[in-house]
């Protein structure tokens, strides 16, 4: 194993100053998570629990192994959108174990908007289900919802990636194998039936539960019929009747301890992950907080980041003495071996070519890829170009795209660019990515950017000269939009990510999806590996 000392003076007023400042986007993490997870306010949670039903995730406590973790996904979707009226898009997601095997949860919130579906309530199921097919992990789904949020039927119900798309995975992961189980807790209207109905097994709630595909007011008006909710779609009735349920529970801790029966010899084919021993590594995550610049702009090193994330704090280099503004190597993670890489620096002809080197070797062997992003781009000017950055840069990205294993994505700092596609970004498809509170993503800083248009203002020839006033104002414009839409709070609103992590927990977030995705099959056959 490469021998890397850490330079890192954890008494030295530097490492102060960088930990205040990390230590309170931490902070900031902590409260905003814990404001979303609360779901609906304090008056209709009440009123919730009124009615005789568990808050969302009491009841996965429930559903879940004792004392085992959740992995959840984007718990700040829709954070600062809608007036703040929606947290966690009114949807808990992720990934848990019961009976000892991964099952992918998907509950709604009825105490935020009903639970009825949002432009990113539906991204956010989506994304669960994706997550779920490409592991081979069954769907449990706890169905409290009032389907569409009719204000947004134009974002939710009509194109390829809305509503309909969660029934058409549903289906499609049923004929792969994939149980499909939905226990009802309240209303489930229009679309929202589809998903117990479309599920392989169905329990309901007595009570509480109904399923319609109109409810009574949508009945009143298209057919002159007056029903109440319960002789038109309640438990008892399904269950006894239209054959729609499978099991009539009393009580929701009795749907969800049978939920747990169903589960419990469910087997979808995941193959044993084996592991080398587990050590930790000798430098304290803790100390994250102090190698991370208080100062965005001034640089440190990315093996920093590694003796504080990989066991024993040990990894092998690849190529250490060229292509210097990325770091590629070897090590484990909880006793799992990736392949990892790290930006120090902007991507160069070099470092790219070492980077398409190193993945197309991990591919062929078999080790799954691990990005940790900090990156402005890949080098631009005239010895750039003259050099073949466009066709270098172009190797890694397709030597990226094209890898068979699975890849990880964390963005510790700056995604910026070209950068952001070649470190597998969102739109590479990683099989889970997650940001930092340091986290930046856009096309560019908001430095460049605003010198661009600068100089695109005064070198338009169709107005008259700008005046020290117009270019100001373009300047504050400019720099405000992208220190919002840089924001990492901004992008895992949106589900640009799959959730922002501290530092501290990027280790045992990584080691379970580490878990999750090498226990899934694996591509056969070997891939020739390119020197570069």
């Amino acid at each position: 194993m490469s021998v890397f000392k850490s330079s890192v003076e954890a008494k030295s007023p530097e490492f102060a100053a960088n930990s205040a400042v990390n230590d309170a986007l931490d902070a900031m993490l902590g409260k905003r998570l814990q404001d979303a997870m609360a779901g609906g306010a304090e008056r209709l949670r009440q009123r919730h629990k009124a009615r005789g039903k568990l808050l969302v995730r009491d009841r996965i406590d429930r559903v879940l192994d004792p004392g085992t973790a959740f992995l959840e996904l984007s718990p700040l979707a829709a954070w600062g959108q809608y007036g703040g009226e929606v947290n966690a898009a009114g949807i808990v997601t992720g990934i848990g174990m019961v009976h000892g095997r991964p099952v992918a949860i998907i509950a709604n919130d009825a105490t935020v908007k009903g639970g009825s579906f949002f432009h990113e309530t539906i991204r956010k199921h989506l994304r669960a289900q994706e997550i779920a097919e490409a592991n081979g992990l069954p769907c449990l789904y706890l169905v409290d919802c009032g389907g569409a949020y009719l204000p947004e039927q134009d974002r939710v119900f009509p194109d390829r990636d809305h509503f309909g798309n969660a029934f058409y995975r549903q289906c499609r992961m049923s004929a792969q194998g994939l149980p499909q189980i939905s226990v009802v807790f309240g209303g489930c209207t229009a679309g929202g039936a589809y998903i117990p109905a479309l599920s392989d097994q169905v329990i309901m709630v007595r009570g509480n539960a109904r399923i319609h595909l109109g409810g009574p007011s949508i009945v009143k008006v298209a057919i002159n019929e007056e029903v109440d909710g319960e002789t038109l779609g309640g438990a008892e009735m399904h269950t006894r009747v239209s054959g729609v349920s499978d099991h009539l529970a009393e009580t929701e801790d009795e749907a969800l301890a049978l939920a747990r029966r169903l589960l419990r010899d469910v087997d979808t084919g995941r193959c044993p992950v084996a592991t080398a021993a587990v050590l930790p590594p000798r430098h304290p995550a803790e100390e994250i907080a102090g190698v991370i610049s208080a100062d965005p702009k001034r640089p440190y090193d990315v093996r920093e980041l590694l003796l504080r994330l990989v066991d024993d704090s040990a990894f092998q280099e690849f190529k250490p003495d060229w292509g210097d503004t990325l770091v590629c190597a070897t090590a484990r993670i909880h006793g799992m071996t990736v392949g990892i890489l790290g930006n120090n620096g902007a991507l160069q002809s070099d470092s790219s070519r070492k980077a398409a080197h190193f993945i197309t070797l991990c591919d062929q062997r078999g080790i799954p890829l691990l990005f940790l992003q900090n990156i402005t781009g890949f080098m631009v000017g005239t010895e750039a170009e003259r050099g073949g950055i466009a066709k270098d840069s172009a190797k890694m990205v397709y030597a990226m795209a094209t890898a068979r294993v699975p890849r990880l994505t964390v963005i510790v700092g700056g995604s910026y660019g070209a950068g952001n596609y070649g470190m597998c970004g969102r739109g590479f498809r990683p099989d889970f990515l997650f940001s930092w509170p340091t986290a930046r993503i856009a096309t560019m800083s908001a430095d460049i950017a605003t010198n661009v248009l600068l100089e695109l203002r005064r070198g338009n020839l169709r107005q008259d000269p700008p005046t020290e006033a117009e270019l100001s104002e373009i300047e504050t414009r400019t720099r405000a939009q992208y220190a919002e839409q840089s924001d990492p709070y901004y992008a895992t609103s949106r589900l640009w990510d799959d959730g922002i992590i501290t530092p501290g927990q990027t280790r045992a977030v990584l080691a379970m999806c580490l878990w999750l995705v090498l226990g899934r099959p694996g591509p056969r056959g070997h891939t020739p590996v390119f020197r570069m």
